[in-house]
C-alpha cells in the first residue's frame, strides 16, 4: 500500500480509504447493508492491505454504521495508527434541531457519533451537505470549537458548489479558524464536473480531495445492463447517472481487458492518476472489491489509455450536492 499525505497536513493516509456506508443495519434507505458480522471480514482485509483511512457517517443506516465500524476497529486496530472520518448534517431523528450543521446540531453530533464509535476523538469531520439554513459563520465555529475541545483532529467538507467552499476557507482563514483539510466530493469517469471549479480549487487551497464513488455505483465495474441488488434499490444513485454513459463504461472494459486487469482497477487507476486526489473511498461488500481498489495503486495508465477513457464523457448538470 502507498501512503500519502492528507492535503496539507502531516497526516499520513493510505491511497485507498475503505467506506463503510454498506455496513450496518438493514433498512429501507440501505436495504444492501451488511450486518456486523458480514462486514468484519472487509475491515480484517482492509488492515490487512495496509488500509489506514476509514469513512463513515452519522446518518448510514441510522447510526449502525458507525457503531459497526468502531466495533471491528477498536477490536482490530491500534488507534493511533487508523484515520477515522465521520460527518454530521443529515436528519438523525424527528423534530427541530434533529439535522443540519447549527451549533447545536454539530455538538449533539459528534458527541453521538463518538459514543457510537467508542472513541475519544475523530480524526476527520466533515460537513456532509451545505446548510442553507444556518449562517456558516455559526457553523465554522462549532467546527473550530469541536476541534479545540479535542474530539476531533481535523474537519473537511463535501460536495457543494465551489463559491460555497471558497467562501468557508476565507471566512476560515479571516477568523483564525480551524480550516478544512478535504473535499469529499463526486468525482468518477462518468462525472467529471468537479474538474471545472473544484479540484482546481482544491488544488490552489491545498484541499485534498477524497471522492466517493469512484466507481459510480459499480456502474464502471460491469456491463452497463447488468443488474444488482443495491442497483436497483438504491433510488439516490439512479439520479447519478444517464444512458449515454455506457459507452464510457465499454472503453473501461476494453482497456481492461488489454491490460489483463479488472475494470475496476482501471476506473480506480484513472481517478488516482489526478494529483489532486489522496484517497477515493471505496466500498466493499465482496473479497475482489478490496483486491481490486489495492491493485489500483499500482496500476499506471499511460496517456493514450486516459485520452481513450476520457474521450466520450459528455458534460451534464451537477448531480450529488444535495
Amino acid at each position: 500500500m502507498e501512503y500519502t499525505k492528507l492535503g496539507m497536513t502531516g497526516l499520513d493516509v493510505s491511497r485507498i480509504c475503505l467506506g463503510a456506508m454498506s455496513y450496518g443495519e438493514a433498512n429501507d434507505r440501505w436495504p444492501w447493508a451488511l450486518p456486523a458480522d458480514q462486514a468484519e471480514p472487509f475491515f480484517r482485509q482492509a488492515l490487512d492491505a495496509g488500509i489506514n483511512f476509514f469513512d463513515t457517517a452519522d446518518v448510514y443506516s441510522a447510526g449502525t454504521s458507525e457503531e459497526i465500524t468502531g466495533h471491528w476497529l477498536n477490536k482490530m486496530a491500534d488507534r493511533d495508527e487508523i484515520v477515522v472520518a465521520t460527518k454530521v448534517f443529515n436528519r438523525m431523528r424527528k423534530g427541530p434541531n434533529g439535522a443540519g450543521l447549527s451549533r447545536k446540531a454539530i455538538m449533539t453530533g459528534i458527541d453521538a457519533s463518538l459514543r457510537r464509535l467508542d472513541m475519544d476523538y475523530v480524526d476527520l469531520y466533515q460537513i456532509h451537505r451545505w446548510d442553507y439554513d444556518t449562517p456558516i459563520e455559526e457553523t465554522l465555529e462549532a467546527l473550530h470549537d469541536v476541534v479545540k475541545a479535542g474530539k476531533v483532529r481535523y474537519i473537511g467538507a463535501s460536495s457543494m458548489w465551489a463559491w460555497q467552499f471558497a467562501k468557508a476557507l476565507h471566512l476560515q482563514d479571516a477568523n483564525g479558524w480551524t480550516r478544512f483539510v478535504t473535499m469529499q466530493d463526486h468525482y468518477n469517469l462518468l462525472y467529471r464536473e468537479e474538474e471545472r471549479e473544484m479540484l482546481p480549487l482544491c488544488a490552489d487551497e491545498g484541499i485534498g480531495s477524497i471522492p466517493w464513488s469512484p466507481l459510480a455505483r459499480g456502474k464502471l465495474t460491469r456491463d452497463w445492463d447488468s443488474s444488482t441488488t443495491r442497483g436497483e434499490t438504491d433510488e439516490f444513485g439512479k439520479t447519478l447517472y444517464r444512458d449515454t454513459d455506457r459507452h464510457i463504461v465499454e472503453k473501461v472494459a476494453e482497456v481492461a481487458e488489454k491490460r489483463g486487469v479488472s475494470r475496476a482497477q482501471v476506473a480506480l487507476a484513472w481517478v488516482l492518476a489526478n494529483p489532486v486526489v489522496d484517497s477515493p473511498i471505496v466500498g466493499a461488500t465482496k473479497e475482489h472489491h478490496l483486491a481490486d481498489a489495492v491493485a489500483a495503486v499500482d496500476l499506471h495508465l499511460d496517456d493514450t489509455e486516459i485520452a481513450e477513457l476520457e474521450e466520450r464523457y459528455e458534460p451534464r448538470d451537477v448531480a450529488g450536492h444535495r
